[in-house]
This record gives C-alpha cells, sequence and structure tokens, in this order.
C-alpha cells in the first residue's frame, strides 16, 4: 500500500488526467468494454496469455538443455517446450480473429454513439453548422479506409503489440534473475525507441484544417465513385478518371502530410541505435564472462539469453502505430457529442399539442439568422395563418420560405420574436407532440431503399390507410407493398423523380389520415408535369380539406389555388390575399404572376426557364 501511494503520488496529477482523457485510454479502456464485454475480457485474457509464453518458452528451453545435461527423463522439459511452442503458433490467428469481430463491434458502438449524437438534439442546427462539418465528417467515416485503416484491422495488431510490449517486460524479469540491474537496463534502453523517435509515430496534427479539408474532398470523390445515384453522370460526361483522380490526388495529400508529420530525423536515429547497442552489449558482456567463469551455467545461460533476446518486444513502434491510428475517432466522437448538443438542442416544453391549432397559428416580429455573423433570413416578420385554412408562400431566393416551415417545425428557434400556436409559445409545446400534428412533402424529400410500405409510413400503418394515401397522391398502381424502391436489393425497382414525389405526398397524406392537423408542402409536384401536378394537387386539397395546409410553390397554377398568397421579400410579408385580391393591388404578386403566365403562353417549359426559377424559386 505504501509502495502504491508512493507512486500515485510520483506521477503527475496533470499528466495521469491528460493520459486517461487520451483517446488510447478511452479505447482500450472504457469503448472495447462498452462494446462487448465480454469479447473485450477474452481479448485482454488472450494478451495477457500470450505474453506470458515467450519467457516461459525461454525458461522452458534452459529447464530442457539443464536436463540433457544431467542425463535425466526429459519427457515432461521437451512436452513443455512442444506445448509453449504450440501455444504460440495457434493462439496468435485466434487472437487475430477474435480482434477483428472485437473490432467491428467497437466500430458500431462508436457509430451509435455518434448516431445519437446527430438525432438526439431537437433542433438541426448542428447538422448544418460548418465548424462541426469536418469533425463531423472524420468521426462518420473514419472506419471507410480512407484517412486511416479499418478498426477492425488496427485491433488485430494493437492486440500484438501489447503481447510483445508486455512479454518484453516479463522477459526482462526473467533476466533480473541473473543480475537486477540487467533486466532494468535492457527495459529501458529497448524502451527508448519510444521516447527517442515518439514524434515518428503520433501524428498530432491530424485534425488541422488543412487535413479536415483534403479528408472531406477525398470523401466527396468515394462517394461519387461508389453510390449508385452519381452512377449515371459520372459515366455519361466521362468523369470517371476526374472523380479517381481527385480521390487520388486528395489522398496523396494526407499520405504526404501523414509522411511529413511522422518522418524519422537523423539525430534521434543515430543515438536510439547508440543507446541500443550500449545497453546489450553491456548485458552480453555480462552473461558471456559468467559463463565462462563458471558463474553460470549453460542452462542458466540459454535461459536468461533467450529472455534478453525477449525483452526487444518493448521497442515495437507499429503498436504505437496502428494504437494511434485506432483510436483517433475516440476523441473526436467525445468531442462531438456535447457540442451537437450545445449547438443543436432547444428548450423542451411539455405542453401537449393534441389537436392544435384550433384557432391560429401567428409569427410575431420573428426574425432569424443561421450565424450570429450573418444577415437575417427574416426580419421582424408578421404572419397569422388561421387554423383550417391554405396558406400559399411565394417570393425570390433568398425571401425565408423554406427558413419560415423550418421555424414551424421547431427545427430552429427564432434569434427574436415568437411563434405562437393557439397562442401559445412554440417552445412551451413537447416537440415530439407538436410534430406529431405536422405533415410534410418537402422539395428535397427523403428516398428509402425500403419497400413501399415503410416509405409511405416508415413508422408504421395499416395497409388499408396505405393504399388510400397512395390512391390520394395518384400512386395507386405504382408497385405492391412489399416492394423495394431500389435496384440495390433482389426484386427492387427504381422510380422516375415524378413518381418518388407522388411517394413523399403519400408518406403526408398518411400522417394526415393518422391525425396530423398541419400540412407543409414544399415544392410537392415539382417533378411533375402540369398536368400531374393539377391532378395530385386537386386531390391533395381534397384530403386535407379543413386541415391548416402551407403551400410553398413557384407554380403559381398551382398557389392561386389557396385561400390566401403571402408574398415574402426581404424576410417580411409584403403582400397577402386570395389571388383576386392579389391580382387586384397590382403589385409584386401581379408582376411575378404575369412573368410566368406570359412565359407558358410562348410555350416554354417553366420549370426548365432557368430565370424564373431564380427569380420565384426556393431559398435556403
Amino acid at each position: 500500500m505504501a509502495i502504491a501511494t508512493r507512486l500515485a503520488g510520483g506521477v503527475p496529477r496533470a499528466w495521469w488526467a491528460r493520459l486517461r482523457r487520451s483517446g488510447e485510454w478511452q479505447l482500450l479502456f472504457h469503448i472495447i468494454w462498452q462494446a462487448d464485454r465480454r469479447l473485450a475480457a477474452v481479448w485482454w485474457a488472450l494478451i495477457v496469455l500470450r505474453a506470458l509464453l515467450p519467457p516461459a518458452l525461454a525458461v522452458a528451453t534452459g529447464w530442457l538443455v539443464g536436463t540433457v545435461q544431467d542425463g535425466g527423463s526429459l519427457t515432461v522439459p521437451l512436452a513443455t517446450v512442444g506445448v509453449l511452442f504450440t501455444l504460440i503458433q495457434t493462439l496468435g490467428p485466434l487472437h487475430t480473429e477474435l480482434a477483428t469481430n472485437l473490432g467491428d463491434r467497437t466500430s458500431a458502438a462508436l457509430q451509435d454513439r455518434l448516431l445519437t449524437s446527430a438525432v438526439a438534439p431537437v433542433g438541426i442546427a448542428h447538422l448544418e453548422d460548418p465548424e462541426l462539418a469536418g469533425d463531423f465528417s472524420l468521426a462518420r467515416d473514419f472506419d471507410l479506409g480512407i484517412t486511416a485503416p479499418e478498426l477492425r484491422t488496427c485491433m488485430g495488431y494493437i492486440a500484438s503489440g501489447l503481447v510483445n510490449f508486455v512479454a518484453g517486460i516479463l522477459s526482462a524479469l526473467v533476466v533480473c534473475g541473473f543480475r537486477w540491474w540487467a533486466g532494468l537496463l535492457l527495459l529501458l534502453v529497448w524502451a527508448s525507441p519510444h521516447l527517442l523517435l515518439r514524434e515518428s509515430v503520433a501524428w498530432k496534427d491530424w485534425r488541422s484544417d488543412e487535413v479536415k479539408a483534403h479528408q472531406r474532398h477525398a470523401e466527396y470523390a468515394y462517394r461519387m465513385a461508389v453510390d449508385a445515384p452519381a452512377a449515371k453522370e459520372i459515366r455519361l460526361f466521362g468523369l470517371a478518371d476526374w472523380t479517381a483522380q481527385r480521390f487520388t490526388e486528395r489522398r496523396r495529400a494526407l499520405l504526404e502530410l501523414s509522411l511529413q508529420a511522422m518522418r524519422l530525423r537523423e539525430r534521434p536515429i543515430r543515438l536510439t541505435v547508440l543507446v541500443l547497442v550500449v545497453g546489450n552489449g553491456l548485458v552480453a558482456w555480462a552473461l558471456a564472462h559468467a559463463a565462462l567463469t563458471g558463474d553460470l551455467s549453460l542452462s542458466g545461460l540459454v535461459t536468461y539469453a533467450g529472455a534478453a533476446i525477449g525483452v526487444s518486444a518493448v521497442a515495437s513502434l507499429e503498436f504505437g502505430w496502428w494504437l494511434a491510428d485506432a483510436s483517433r475517432p475516440v476523441p473526436v466522437v467525445a468531442e462531438l457529442e456535447p457540442a451537437m448538443k450545445a449547438i443543436g438542442d432547444l428548450p423542451v416544453g411539455t405542453t401537449s399539442a393534441r389537436d392544435l391549432p384550433r384557432h391560429e397559428i401567428r409569427f410575431e416580429n420573428v426574425s432569424f439568422s443561421y450565424r450570429a455573423d450573418s444577415r437575417p433570413i427574416l426580419d421582424g416578420l408578421d404572419l397569422t395563418i388561421p387554423a383550417g385554412t391554405s396558406l400559399a408562400i411565394v417570393g425570390q431566393n433568398g425571401a425565408g420560405k423554406t427558413t419560415l416551415i423550418k421555424l414551424l417545425a421547431r427545427l430552429y428557434d427564432p434569434t427574436a420574436g415568437v411563434v405562437r400556436v393557439d397562442g401559445i409559445d412554440l417552445r412551451d409545446l413537447d416537440p415530439d407532440s407538436w410534430r406529431g400534428q405536422i405533415a410534410a412533402a418537402f422539395q428535397d424529400f427523403v428516398r428509402y431503399q425500403l419497400p413501399l410500405r415503410e416509405n409511405v409510413a416508415p413508422d408504421g400503418a395499416p395497409d388499408d390507410v396505405i393504399r388510400k394515401a397512395l390512391e390520394q397522391a395518384g400512386a395507386a398502381d405504382l408497385a405492391a407493398l412489399d416492394t423495394v424502391l431500389s435496384k440495390q436489393f433482389a426484386g427492387g425497382i427504381d422510380l422516375s423523380g415524378g413518381q418518388w414525389q407522388r411517394v413523399a405526398l403519400a408518406r403526408a397524406l398518411a400522417a394526415v389520415a393518422r391525425g396530423a392537423k398541419v400540412v407543409i408542402l414544399d415544392e410537392p409536384t415539382a417533378q411533375l408535369d402540369v398536368r400531374g401536378e393539377a391532378e395530385v394537387f386537386d386531390r391533395i386539397l381534397q384530403a386535407t380539406r379543413g386541415l391548416t395546409t402551407i403551400l410553398v410553390s413557384h407554380r403559381f397554377s398551382t398557389v392561386r389555388h389557396a385561400d390566401r398568397i403571402c408574398v415574402l421579400e426581404g424576410g417580411r410579408v409584403v403582400e397577402i390575399g386570395s389571388h383576386d385580391e392579389l391580382m387586384a393591388a397590382g403589385g409584386r404578386y401581379k408582376t411575378m404572376f404575369e412573368l410566368q403566365a406570359a412565359r407558358f403562353a410562348e410555350g416554354r417549359d417553366l420549370d426548365e426557364d432557368a430565370g424564373l426559377v431564380g427569380e420565384i424559386g426556393g431559398d435556403r
């Protein structure tokens, strides 16, 4: 107890605290245990067992030699040597396979933590924050083999390195049986490369802005090369070599930065070699002198010489390199958890939103900026949406249409002002309860590589509800409900853009059937032709009659059917009223409407008119 107290007192607390916070410590003593406690226990047990075998073999070999000298029975010592040698040869491959399994489980555990960190916050600001993007990309893609070997590969080398390290220490203890100073000296000289060449092992700047930029570009090129959606354009435009070159250039840049950071220096190498030669030379001279003077028997010489050679395993720098690479994502994930929560989390209200709104949704002097140093997207916006009515929102790019929807869905909170639902501050409502009242079809809707049934109702719904929603969206005969909507699966199919949009609309309509009171349609028919749009929109109006519907669209043939139309400009409402009222007012709405009508009269495809879409299309 006294020795332990002295040792603990001799270790600087700051160093000890830093060690416990390090990725290496967290990986070996926390993360792998959280991933699979039993597998981690076996992994460590095999490290101890394998580490005992080399010094045990040295002792057994000396025993065998001594038995031969004495003319005794060789059965037991020879069998012992054979068993130890067999275990050394067989436990290694077994340990590697187990380490691969543990690496996979550890990788999955880290990804689970990252996924939880990403989805736990109430808002989404943490997923759009540029300062977190680099670390998030490093943490998300650490196991793709882009910036470092996969964890499943690293764990086997870490195990072997730990075995060598511990075996070297145990071998030094055996040498201490010859001379106490000999074992200690060998341990120190063979540990010296870890100190003298430490700059050649650890890549300290792997989270620098330069490294993050190269990594993100390499990962982007990798995604383009392997993801199916990009395959058509890459081949059509002959971009295969271009994509591969981008990945190669960025990957080489990363490798060069790594090699530059770990480049061996001439002076440390010379000093390391000198220390090793002098230290091992002294011990070898002492062994030889003892043997020649009769102070050491042949069996003792064989035992201690074999153990002395075994101490060299302590010097394995490969262990530190693999451990440093494997542990890289650990501190990133650990730091991202509180950082993402701090940026993306919102105050959680407790008031139920069941059956809301009954009267109105009101934006009162609402302002919003995505960053404190950026211009406001919404600036003192006032808007009232009576419950049970439909409101269309139009405006130029950057007017704040999509931002308004994000605030309504409480993906963000206003930086100033308040959004009220029947007089209740939206921040006082339970977020899950409020979002349960919302059905949404976004322009950038998700295309789930799942059966049609789960695309329409990911959280489950009766088949009759799903079929009715598909019928209302004009997709009744699209496919069987069990058909996977991706050709990457056996029996799966691919859909056109318009068909996918109908599926997204069906998803919103299924939510309406299950009780949603607010319908958000963000460019809901952008990928449909004019006739398909008219057909689908009539179905939507019928299905959402009596609900509060907010529609964002650049097609005025669609928005004119809304009860009221709101024109946003400069983050504020500049016009609001019915189609007839706004046309009679002769303001901004009339100008945009007549511009689009003139293009239509000329027979031009509105969706392909870049100038018009830029004038009245989407925004953030």
